[in-house]
């Protein structure tokens, strides 16, 4: 029985996957770890159609379909992922048999939250979607600070590498740096990412020294 408490329980997902097999594997997955399957598509259009009619917490999509290399007309699952987070529809947690640098940079440039290389197991979910759910909310929070999308994009980057600096300086959790940069941000009156900015620019200061 479904825990209601739960926050798995909680999540609303969409899955993406031009395969009926690894999309029925993954609904029973998730199923099984007590999150909401509300929908399926099987390539990168209609999962974006599908998700701003549903509004889901998360789209799980492959990066790659069988259509991808058709001339005139790739539209892959970065493209998808793209769209639905600059218009801040859904996070997206990507699949992927590929760990190419190339595909991994343009996610990152597609505001790709989350990523996760194939094969996996159903245990690796929970984490990495909570960590994609996360990501989103501190990527909401700053494109709220931002300009447009590209700066949102930069300031995310500034914010991340901050981050990395106060976890490894203060021994803090990646939710607890961002807290920091973000009250920091309200005490000062400063964009989050002058804040960012500043820890980089102190930190390479302390190097220095």
């Amino acid at each position: 029985m479904m825990n209601e408490d739960s926050t798995s329980a909680r999540r609303r997902i969409i899955i993406c996957d031009d395969e009926s097999l690894i999309r029925r594997d993954l609904r029973e997955m998730l199923t099984n770890q007590e999150y909401l399957v509300v929908g399926e598509a099987s390539e990168g259009r209609g999962a974006v159609e599908m998700a701003r009619k549903l509004r889901p917490d998360l789209v799980i999509m492959d990066i790659r379909f069988d259509d991808d290399s058709a001339e005139g007309d790739s539209f892959d699952g970065i493209d998808a992922a793209s769209i639905l987070t600059e218009e801040g529809i859904a996070p997206v947690l990507l699949l992927s048999a590929y760990s190419q640098r190339d595909l991994v940079a343009r996610a990152r440039a597609a505001g790709v939250v989350g990523y996760l290389v194939k094969p996996f197991t159903e245990s690796d979910l929970p984490p990495a979607i909570e960590m994609a759910l996360a990501r989103f909310e501190e990527f909401t929070a700053v494109k709220k600070q931002a300009d447009d999308m590209q700066d949102a994009l930069e300031t995310r980057k500034l914010v991340d590498r901050a981050k990395g600096l106060l976890m490894d300086r203060k021994g803090m959790t990646e939710a607890e740096a961002f807290r920091r940069i973000q009250k920091l941000s309200m005490n000062y009156r400063k964009p989050m990412r002058e804040v960012a900015e500043a820890i980089i620019l102190a930190q390479q200061i302390s190097e220095n020294d």
